[in-house]
C-alpha cells in the first residue's frame, strides 16, 4: 500500500507530502490545479521519463519519493527475490532529478533504472488514459488472458519459451549444416589444420604465465646480475669493507669487552643476531646468484616456445583454456562432417523431435487459454453490465499463427456488441473512449482478485461518462477499494462523493509565484469540493444541499455492500 507521497521542486510544485489511506483515496480540483503533476510525479518516481523541464524553474533539482507499506507476503518473497529487503515492511522508492538525469534509490541504495521498474511493478499500477487506449492492440488481449491464467499457464509458458529457444537453435544448425560435398571437404581440410595444428602444440593450462615469467628474468639477467652481485659484496664477509666483514669484527670487539659490563654484554648478544641474520642474507643471495647463471639454449627454447602460443593465440583464442575449448569445437565439428550423414539424421531427429515437444507445449498452452478465456469474458462482462453495459456479449476469438513464438502459436482478441443483434466486433471498430475506459476498469476488477498488487492508481478513468454510468463507475471503483487501495483523479461528483479519503489539488499564487498545494479534506470540506464540482461558478444553496444528498447516498451504498 502507498502511504507516503512526497514531490519537491517538479512543474509546479515546491513542496508537498501526502499521506494516503486504505480503501478509496480521491483527488479532485480545479482544471489547471496540477492534478496530472502529481500523477507524473508518481509515474516519475517509478522509472518514467526524465526531462530538464519537469524541474521547478530555479531549482536545483526534483525530487519524487513514495513509501510503500509491504503486508503480504508473497510480495516480500518476490522483494526478496529481487535483492529488496523491507525494512518494518516498508519500502521507499526515491528518484532525484538533476540537469535531466536522474539518481534513482530503494531504501537509501542506488538502484538502476530496470530495478527500480521491476521493483515498482510488484507495488503498485498506474492506469491512465493511454492503458486502456492500448486495448485497441491486439497483442495487449493476449497479455490480459495470460495474467488472468498465470497460476495454471505461468510453468507452462517457461518450459514453452524453453522449448522453442531450443527447436529455434536446432533449426538453425540444421540450416548451416546443409552444404555440398565440395564446400565439405574443403571444411573438414581446413578443420584437421586447425586441431592438427593446436594438437601438435601440446598446450598446458598456465604454462603461457610460466614461461613469459622465466623470459622476462632471462632477458633482464646481466641487470640482476649485476645488482645481486654488488649487493652481495656490500654485504659480504670477503672484502675488508664489505658489512659482513665490519659487523663480525665489531662482535669480536664487544664480546672480548663484555666481561666487564653486563649491559655491553646484551648488546654484543643483539649484534650477534645481527650478524647472523647477514649470514643467512648472504647465503641466500649466493644461491640466487648462482640461478641466474644464463643459458643460451633454454633461452632460445623458451622464446621459440613463446613465439608459437602467442601465434596460436592470434588464431584461436585470448588465452590456453580458450584454444583448447576452440580445439574441442573443432574436432566436434570434423566428426560431424566426417560422418556427414549421420550428423544431418541426428540433427533432424533433434529438431523432429524438439518439434513435437513444442506442439504440445503450445497445444497445451492453447488449451488452458482457451478455457480461461471464456471464464475471463463471462468475469468482464458481469462488471460490464455493472458498468452500464446493459445489453453487452463479450468474447475471446482465438487464432492459430502461421509460425511458432516464445508465447505458442495463439493470437487472441476480445470481441464486443454493445446492442441487441448488433454482430460481436473488435474493439477497435466500435469502442469510444468512454467505453474503453469502463471496459478496462472491468478487466482491472477481474484481475483485482488475482493480483498481488495492493495499489492501483486510476487517472482519468472519467472519461466521456456521465451520470448513471458515472455512479456505477463509482459503485466499482468503491468495490475494488474494499480488497486493494486505489487512487483516483476525478472531475465527476459521483465518484468523489465514494472516497474513503477525499483530497483537493489546489493552485495557489505566493510572491509572484504559481504553486499547487494538496490537503486531505474533512467530511464538511468534501462537501464543499462536491459543491464546486457540481455546481461551477456558482455555487447555491440547493447545489450544496445536493452534494449534502450525493455524499450521504454514497455513504449508504457503501455500507449496504
Amino acid at each position: 500500500m502507498l502511504t507516503h507521497l512526497h514531490v519537491k521542486n517538479l512543474a509546479l510544485i515546491r513542496e508537498v507530502e501526502i499521506d494516503f489511506t486504505e480503501g478509496l483515496n480521491i483527488l479532485t480540483g480545479e482544471t489547471g490545479a496540477g492534478k496530472s503533476i502529481v500523477i507524473g510525479s508518481v509515474s516519475l518516481a517509478l522509472g518514467g521519463k526524465v526531462s530538464r523541464e519537469m524541474v521547478r524553474p530555479g531549482a536545483d533539482y526534483g525530487l519524487a519519493e513514495l513509501v510503500f507499506l509491504v503486508n503480504r507476503e508473497k510480495q516480500k518473497e518476490k522483494l526478496l527475490e529481487l535483492g529488496i529487503t523491507p525494512e518494518e515492511d516498508q519500502v521507499i522508492i526515491s528518484r532525484k532529478i538533476s540537469d535531466g538525469r536522474s539518481i534513482n534509490k530503494i531504501n537509501g541504495e542506488t538502484v538502476t533504472l530496470s530495478q527500480l521498474r521491476e521493483t515498482a511493478s510488484l507495488l503498485i499500477d498506474v492506469h491512465g488514459q493511454h492503458e486502456h487506449q492500448s486495448l485497441l492492440q491486439k497483442k495487449k488481449h493476449l497479455e490480459i488472458l495470460d495474467e488472468f491464467a498465470k497460476e495454471e499457464l505461468g510453468p507452462v509458458k517457461e518450459k514453452l519459451a524453453g522449448a522453442f529457444q531450443n527447436w529455434k537453435k536446432l533449426k538453425k544448425q540444421l540450416q548451416e549444416a546443409q552444404m555440398d560435398e565440395e564446400s565439405r571437404l574443403r571444411e573438414i581440410s581446413l578443420l584437421e589444420f586447425e586441431t592438427d595444428e593446436i594438437g601438435k602444440a601440446e598446450l598446458v593450462p598456465g604454462e603461457d604465465e610460466e614461461l613469459e615469467r622465466r623470459y622476462r628474468r632471462m632477458t633482464n639477467a646481466r641487470k640482476l646480475m649485476e645488482a645481486a652481485g654488488s649487493a652481495y659484496a656490500l654485504t659480504g664477509y670477503e672484502e675488508e669493507s664489505g658489512a659482513g666483514a665490519v659487523i663480525g669484527r665489531a662482535v669480536r670487539e664487544l664480546q672480548s669487552a663484555a666481561s666487564f659490563d653486563e649491559e655491553l654484554s646484551g648488546l654484543a648478544s643483539l649484534l650477534s643476531d645481527v650478524d647472523g641474520l647477514l649470514n643467512d642474507f648472504n647465503r641466500e643471495m649466493s644461491d640466487y646468484l648462482t640461478s641466474l647463471e644464463f643459458d643460451e639454449k633454454e633461452f632460445s627454447e623458451t622464446e621459440e616456445r613463446l613465439n608459437l602460443l602467442n601465434y596460436l593465440k592470434s588464431r584461436y583464442g585470448h588465452t590456453l583454456e580458450e584454444i583448447l575449448a576452440y580445439q574441442e569445437k573443432q574436432e566436434q565439428r570434423l566428426a560431424a562432417l566426417q560422418d556427414y550423414d549421420r550428423y544431418l539424421q541426428d540433427l533432424e531427429a533433434q529438431l523432429k523431435k524438439a518439434e513435437e515437444e513444442l506442439q504440445d507445449l503450445c497445444a497445451e498452452a492453447s488449451g488452458i487459454r482457451q478455457r480461461y478465456g471464456k471464464m475471463l469474458c463471462e468475469k468482464i462482462k458481469e462488471h460490464l453490465i455493472d458498468l452500464n453495459f446493459l445489453n453487452v456479449e463479450f468474447e475471446m476469438a482465438f487464432e492459430e499463427l502461421p509460425e511458432y513464438t516464445a508465447q505458442g502459436k495463439d493470437s487472441a482478441e476480445f470481441l464486443i456488441s454493445t446492442n441487441p443483434g448488433e454482430p460481436l466486433r473488435p474493439l477497435m471498430k466500435i469502442a469510444s473512449g468512454g467505453e474503453l475506459s469502463r471496459i478496462m476498469l472491468a478487466i482491472k476488477t477481474v484481475l483485482a482478485d488475482r493480483d498481488e498488487i495492493d495499489t492501483v492508481i486510476f487517472d482519468e478513468i472519467d472519461v466521456g461518462i456521465s451520470g448513471r454510468t458515472a455512479q456505477k463507475v463509482s459503485e466499482k471503483m468503491m468495490l475494488i477499494g474494499r480488497t486493494r487501495q486505489v487512487i483516483c483523479i476525478t472531475h465527476l461528483a459521483q465518484i468523489a462523493a465514494m472516497a474513503d479519503s477525499h483530497y483537493r489539488i489546489e493552485k495557489q499564487v505566493e510572491e509572484g509565484e504559481t504553486r499547487t498545494q494538496i490537503r486531505r479534506l474533512s467530511e464538511k470540506e468534501s462537501i464543499e469540493e462536491l459543491a464546486r464540482i457540481l455546481g461551477g461558478a456558482e455555487i447555491t444553496d440547493a447545489v450544496t444541499k445536493n452534494a449534502e444528498e450525493m455524499r450521504a447516498l454514497a455513504l449508504e451504498r457503501k455500507q449496504s455492500r
